[in-house]
Protein backbone atom coordinates (compact mmCIF):
# COMPACT_ATOMS: atom_id res chain seq x y z
CA UNK A 1 0.00 0.00 0.00
CA UNK A 2 1.20 3.49 -0.85
CA UNK A 3 -0.47 6.39 0.96
CA UNK A 4 -1.89 8.84 -1.55
CA UNK A 5 -1.10 12.03 0.41
CA UNK A 6 1.91 12.87 2.57
CA UNK A 7 -0.27 14.90 4.93
CA UNK A 8 -3.85 14.34 6.07
CA UNK A 9 -5.69 17.04 8.02
CA UNK A 10 -9.00 16.20 9.66
CA UNK A 11 -11.98 18.13 10.87
CA UNK A 12 -12.96 17.01 14.38
CA UNK A 13 -16.72 17.06 15.12
CA UNK A 14 -18.68 14.81 12.81
CA UNK A 15 -15.52 13.50 11.13
CA UNK A 16 -13.33 11.85 13.77
CA UNK A 17 -15.72 12.05 16.70
CA UNK A 18 -19.49 11.59 16.82
CA UNK A 19 -20.61 14.70 18.65
CA UNK A 20 -23.49 15.71 16.37
CA UNK A 21 -26.29 14.89 18.83
CA UNK A 22 -24.32 16.62 21.60
CA UNK A 23 -23.89 19.76 19.50
CA UNK A 24 -27.54 19.87 18.44
CA UNK A 25 -28.77 19.36 22.00
CA UNK A 26 -26.36 22.04 23.26
CA UNK A 27 -27.73 24.54 20.76
CA UNK A 28 -31.32 23.65 21.65
CA UNK A 29 -30.64 24.00 25.37
CA UNK A 30 -29.15 27.43 24.78
CA UNK A 31 -32.10 28.54 22.65
CA UNK A 32 -34.67 27.20 25.14
CA UNK A 33 -32.89 28.76 28.11
CA UNK A 34 -32.16 32.18 26.62
CA UNK A 35 -34.84 32.65 23.95
CA UNK A 36 -37.62 30.37 25.15
CA UNK A 37 -37.83 28.32 21.95
CA UNK A 38 -35.83 25.88 19.84
CA UNK A 39 -34.60 26.09 16.23
CA UNK A 40 -35.10 23.54 13.43
CA UNK A 41 -32.50 20.79 13.71
CA UNK A 42 -31.64 20.98 10.01
CA UNK A 43 -30.71 24.64 10.41
CA UNK A 44 -28.55 23.87 13.44
CA UNK A 45 -26.77 21.05 11.64
CA UNK A 46 -25.89 23.47 8.84
CA UNK A 47 -23.94 25.57 11.37
CA UNK A 48 -21.74 22.67 12.49
CA UNK A 49 -18.18 23.24 11.31
CA UNK A 50 -18.46 27.01 11.59
CA UNK A 51 -17.42 29.19 14.51
CA UNK A 52 -19.85 28.57 17.39
CA UNK A 53 -19.68 32.11 18.70
CA UNK A 54 -20.21 33.59 15.23
CA UNK A 55 -23.14 31.28 14.52
CA UNK A 56 -24.87 32.25 17.76
CA UNK A 57 -24.15 35.95 17.35
CA UNK A 58 -25.36 35.93 13.75
CA UNK A 59 -28.57 34.20 14.86
CA UNK A 60 -29.32 36.60 17.70
CA UNK A 61 -26.84 39.51 17.94
CA UNK A 62 -28.11 40.93 21.22
CA UNK A 63 -28.11 37.54 22.99
CA UNK A 64 -25.01 35.96 21.48
CA UNK A 65 -22.91 35.87 24.65
CA UNK A 66 -25.77 34.53 26.77
CA UNK A 67 -26.42 31.82 24.19
CA UNK A 68 -22.72 30.96 24.09
CA UNK A 69 -22.55 30.59 27.89
CA UNK A 70 -25.64 28.37 27.99
CA UNK A 71 -24.30 26.22 25.13
CA UNK A 72 -20.99 25.65 26.89
CA UNK A 73 -22.76 24.81 30.16
CA UNK A 74 -24.81 22.02 28.55
CA UNK A 75 -22.02 20.81 26.30
CA UNK A 76 -19.50 20.34 29.09
CA UNK A 77 -22.06 18.66 31.35
CA UNK A 78 -22.91 16.02 28.73
CA UNK A 79 -19.63 15.61 26.83
CA UNK A 80 -18.58 12.42 28.65
CA UNK A 81 -21.79 10.58 27.79
CA UNK A 82 -22.49 11.94 24.29
CA UNK A 83 -19.15 11.77 22.45
CA UNK A 84 -17.43 8.77 20.88
CA UNK A 85 -14.94 8.24 18.07
CA UNK A 86 -16.58 6.81 14.99
CA UNK A 87 -15.92 3.05 14.70
CA UNK A 88 -12.71 2.41 12.82
CA UNK A 89 -11.28 5.91 13.29
CA UNK A 90 -8.78 5.08 16.07
CA UNK A 91 -7.44 2.19 14.00
CA UNK A 92 -7.21 4.38 10.89
CA UNK A 93 -5.21 7.02 12.76
CA UNK A 94 -2.84 4.33 14.01
CA UNK A 95 -2.35 2.97 10.49
CA UNK A 96 -1.63 6.41 9.07
CA UNK A 97 1.05 6.85 11.73
CA UNK A 98 2.53 3.46 10.89
CA UNK A 99 2.73 4.47 7.22
CA UNK A 100 4.44 7.71 8.25
CA UNK A 101 1.62 9.93 7.01
CA UNK A 102 1.57 13.26 8.83
CA UNK A 103 -1.76 14.01 10.46
CA UNK A 104 -3.34 17.07 11.99
CA UNK A 105 -6.69 18.48 13.03
CA UNK A 106 -8.10 21.83 11.94
CA UNK A 107 -11.28 22.52 13.88
CA UNK A 108 -13.56 25.46 14.59
CA UNK A 109 -13.70 24.37 18.23
CA UNK A 110 -11.93 26.39 20.91
CA UNK A 111 -8.65 24.78 22.02
CA UNK A 112 -9.87 23.81 25.49
CA UNK A 113 -13.06 22.27 24.11
CA UNK A 114 -11.20 20.35 21.42
CA UNK A 115 -8.67 19.04 23.95
CA UNK A 116 -11.39 17.94 26.36
CA UNK A 117 -13.26 16.17 23.56
CA UNK A 118 -10.15 14.28 22.45
CA UNK A 119 -9.39 13.31 26.06
CA UNK A 120 -12.91 12.01 26.71
CA UNK A 121 -12.86 9.70 23.68
CA UNK A 122 -9.30 8.49 24.22
CA UNK A 123 -7.72 10.25 21.24
CA UNK A 124 -5.59 12.77 23.11
CA UNK A 125 -2.14 12.91 21.50
CA UNK A 126 -3.05 10.43 18.75
CA UNK A 127 -3.07 13.26 16.20
CA UNK A 128 0.03 15.38 16.88
CA UNK A 129 -1.17 18.73 15.54
CA UNK A 130 -4.27 20.62 16.65
CA UNK A 131 -5.29 23.94 15.07
CA UNK A 132 -8.38 25.46 16.66
CA UNK A 133 -10.62 28.52 16.71
CA UNK A 134 -8.11 30.20 19.02
CA UNK A 135 -5.27 30.05 16.48
CA UNK A 136 -6.81 32.05 13.64
CA UNK A 137 -8.88 35.16 13.07
CA UNK A 138 -10.81 33.81 10.09
CA UNK A 139 -12.70 30.53 10.31
CA UNK A 140 -14.08 27.96 7.88
CA UNK A 141 -15.12 28.28 5.08
CA UNK A 142 -12.09 30.61 5.06
CA UNK A 143 -8.95 28.54 4.38
CA UNK A 144 -6.89 30.06 7.22
CA UNK A 145 -7.14 27.10 9.67
CA UNK A 146 -6.19 24.60 6.97
CA UNK A 147 -3.31 26.70 5.67
CA UNK A 148 -1.96 27.15 9.18
CA UNK A 149 -2.11 23.40 9.80
CA UNK A 150 -0.26 22.67 6.54
CA UNK A 151 2.33 25.31 7.39
CA UNK A 152 2.93 23.85 10.84
CA UNK A 153 3.30 20.39 9.30
CA UNK A 154 5.66 21.85 6.69
CA UNK A 155 3.79 20.24 3.82
CA UNK A 156 2.82 21.87 0.48
CA UNK A 157 -0.94 22.20 0.03
CA UNK A 158 -0.81 20.16 -3.17
CA UNK A 159 0.41 17.18 -1.12
CA UNK A 160 -2.26 17.65 1.55
CA UNK A 161 -5.86 16.49 1.84
CA UNK A 162 -8.50 17.87 4.20
CA UNK A 163 -11.24 15.56 5.43
CA UNK A 164 -14.52 16.85 6.80
CA UNK A 165 -18.24 16.24 7.06
CA UNK A 166 -19.60 19.72 6.43
CA UNK A 167 -20.06 21.94 3.41
CA UNK A 168 -17.69 24.52 4.91
CA UNK A 169 -14.99 21.84 5.12
CA UNK A 170 -15.11 21.25 1.36
CA UNK A 171 -15.22 24.99 0.70
CA UNK A 172 -12.24 25.68 2.98
CA UNK A 173 -10.16 22.95 1.33
CA UNK A 174 -10.96 24.27 -2.12
CA UNK A 175 -10.05 27.81 -1.07
CA UNK A 176 -6.77 26.48 0.36
CA UNK A 177 -5.89 24.66 -2.86
CA UNK A 178 -6.05 21.26 -1.15
CA UNK A 179 -7.73 18.05 -2.16
CA UNK A 180 -10.82 17.36 -0.10
CA UNK A 181 -12.58 14.25 1.10
CA UNK A 182 -16.17 14.71 2.23
CA UNK A 183 -17.53 12.07 4.63
CA UNK A 184 -21.25 11.47 4.91
CA UNK A 185 -21.50 10.15 8.49
CA UNK A 186 -21.50 13.60 10.14
CA UNK A 187 -23.60 16.75 9.98
CA UNK A 188 -23.60 17.40 6.24
CA UNK A 189 -26.33 16.54 3.75
CA UNK A 190 -24.98 14.07 1.21
CA UNK A 191 -26.53 15.78 -1.81
CA UNK A 192 -25.10 19.15 -0.77
CA UNK A 193 -21.67 17.62 -0.26
CA UNK A 194 -21.77 16.06 -3.72
CA UNK A 195 -22.84 19.37 -5.27
CA UNK A 196 -19.92 21.14 -3.56
CA UNK A 197 -17.53 19.08 -5.68
CA UNK A 198 -15.11 17.47 -3.22
CA UNK A 199 -12.19 15.56 -4.69
CA UNK A 200 -13.69 12.40 -3.18
CA UNK A 201 -16.82 11.55 -1.23
CA UNK A 202 -17.01 8.48 1.00
CA UNK A 203 -19.79 6.87 3.01
CA UNK A 204 -17.80 4.66 5.39
CA UNK A 205 -14.57 4.71 7.36
CA UNK A 206 -13.52 1.57 5.47
CA UNK A 207 -13.79 3.48 2.18
CA UNK A 208 -11.81 6.35 3.66
CA UNK A 209 -9.07 3.96 4.76
CA UNK A 210 -8.85 2.44 1.28
CA UNK A 211 -8.50 5.86 -0.32
CA UNK A 212 -5.91 7.18 2.14
CA UNK A 213 -3.75 4.08 2.11
CA UNK A 214 -3.85 3.61 -1.63
CA UNK A 215 -5.85 0.40 -1.93
CA UNK A 216 -8.35 2.20 -4.18
CA UNK A 217 -6.98 4.24 -7.06
CA UNK A 218 -8.38 7.53 -8.29
CA UNK A 219 -7.18 10.45 -10.31
CA UNK A 220 -6.31 13.42 -8.05
CA UNK A 221 -8.88 16.23 -8.22
CA UNK A 222 -11.38 13.98 -9.96
CA UNK A 223 -14.57 13.58 -7.98
CA UNK A 224 -15.20 10.04 -6.78
CA UNK A 225 -18.49 9.02 -5.21
CA UNK A 226 -19.21 5.61 -3.88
Amino acid sequence: MTPRWHTVIFDLDGTLINTIDLIVSSYQYAFRTVLGHEYPEAEIRSWIGKSLRESLTNTCPDKGEDLFAAYIEWNQAHLATMADPYPGIPELLTELHEFKVQTGIASSKRFRSAQETLEVVGLEGVVPLLVTHDDVVDHKPHPAPLLLAAKKLECPVEETVYIGDALVDVQAAQAAGMDSIAVTWGAGVREELVDAGPTILVDTVAELRDILLGTVSHTPRQKFTS
